[in-house]
C-alpha cells in the first residue's frame, strides 16, 4: 500500500452543491426562452424578467467566483471554471437590457393564434416604413405587444421637418379597420414636434383608440392620432371603414405616421408594452397580407424600402 506524504493536502471532497451554481447559471436563459415561447402573458413577463434580471445574476456570480477562486486558488477546479463561463455569458445579455442587441420576442407567427386579417386604416396611398416578422423590417418586433406592429407613413415623409403639415400623413384621415367595440379613446395629448424622437414614455401611444374585434375578441390598437380629431369614445360601435380620427404626431413619435398593431389583451387596462402581441394581416389592398417594411440610407438621407399600399374597394 502506498502512503501519502504527510504534507499532502486532502483531495477537497465534491459535493453536488459544488456544481449547483454552474447548472443553475447555464440553465437559467433555456429556462426562461422556454417560458418565453410558452405565449400568454407568463412569456410577457419572463422576457422583461429576462433582460433585467439574467445579466445583474450573472455579474453576481463573476464576482463571487472570482473572489472563491483568488481566495483559494481554484482556478482548475470543473466547477469554478463552469460557473465562470455561465456567469461570462449572462453579463453578455446586458447588451439585450439595453437594445443594443436587437432581438425579436421569440413568438412563432405559425403558432400565434388568433391571426386577425382587416382593412388598412386608410384610403390613400401608403408607404410601410416598419412592418413585418423580422427585426430588420419592423424594429417593433422586440417588443411582445408590437411584434406584428405597423408604422404607416404618406410622402412627403423623412424630411427631418420641424413643420407638421410638411408631413402628408399628418391631419389625413384614419379609418377603423374592421367592425367592432371602442374599449379605449385617448384625444387630449399634444403633437410633438417632428423631425427627432419625442421619447415620450408617459404617454407613448398619445391620442390612441383600441378597439375590440367582434371577429375575434382581440383588440386592435392604432396610435399617434392629432389632439381632439378622435371622433369615438369608450362603449361606441365602429363599422369597417368608419372615420375614427386623424394623423397626427402625439405620444411617442418622430414624426406623422399611423401605429396599428394587434394584441391578446385590452388596451385600457393593459399599458403598451405589456400585452401579448397578435398577427396582423390586411386583405383589399395591393400588396401581400403582411406587408413588410425596413429603412436604408442613400447619401446619408434615411429612406423607406419598405412596400406601398392602397386600400382596394369601397
Amino acid at each position: 500500500m502506498i502512503t501519502p506524504p504527510i504534507d499532502a493536502e486532502p483531495r477537497p471532497e465534491r459535493r453536488w452543491w459544488h456544481w449547483l451554481p454552474a447548472l443553475l447559471l447555464a440553465a437559467l436563459p433555456f429556462i426562461a426562452l422556454a417560458v418565453v415561447l410558452g405565449g400568454g402573458m407568463r412569456g410577457v413577463a419572463t422576457w422583461y424578467l429576462a433582460q433585467l434580471a439574467l445579466p445583474f445574476i450573472g455579474l453576481a456570480a463573476l464576482v463571487a467566483t472570482l473572489y472563491h477562486a483568488f481566495r483559494r486558488d481554484r482556478w482548475g477546479s470543473g466547477p469554478v471554471r463552469a460557473t465562470l463561463a455561465a456567469s461570462l455569458f449572462l453579463c453578455l445579455l446586458i447588451v439585450w437590457s439595453f437594445g443594443l442587441l436587437p432581438i425579436p420576442y421569440p413568438a412563432a407567427l405559425a403558432r400565434t393564434a388568433p391571426a386577425a386579417t382587416v382593412r388598412l386604416p386608410s384610403d390613400l396611398p401608403m408607404t410601410v416604413a416598419w412592418g413585418g416578422n423580422s427585426v430588420e423590417s419592423n424594429y417593433h418586433a422586440v417588443t411582445p405587444d408590437q411584434r406584428w406592429a405597423y408604422d404607416l407613413v404618406m410622402a412627403p415623409y423623412f424630411s427631418g421637418s420641424e413643420t407638421l403639415t410638411d408631413y402628408g400623413c399628418y391631419g389625413t384621415p384614419v379609418l377603423a379597420p374592421a367592425d367592432g367595440f371602442v374599449t379605449l379613446a385617448v384625444n387630449d395629448q399634444p403633437d410633438e414636434m417632428p423631425g427627432k424622437s419625442s421619447n415620450n414614455i408617459d404617454n407613448p401611444g398619445g391620442n390612441e383608440v383600441g378597439i375590440r374585434l367582434d371577429e375575434t375578441g382581440t383588440y386592435l390598437l392604432i396610435a399617434h392620432m392629432r389632439p381632439g380629431s378622435v371622433r369615438v369614445e369608450a362603449g361606441d360601435r365602429v363599422s369597417e371603414g368608419q372615420p375614427i380620427g386623424e394623423c397626427g404626431n402625439s405620444g411617442n413619435t418622430s414624426e406623422p405616421h399611423i401605429h396599428i398593431h394587434h394584441q391578446r389583451q385590452d388596451p385600457a387596462d393593459f399599458p403598451i408594452g405589456f400585452a401579448e402581441g397578435l398577427p396582423l394581416y390586411f386583405r383589399d389592398h395591393n400588396g401581400p397580407a403582411m406587408p413588410v417594411g425596413g429603412l436604408g440610407e442613400v447619401d446619408g438621407t434615411p429612406v423607406a424600402r419598405g412596400d406601398e399600399v392602397v386600400h382596394q374597394g369601397q
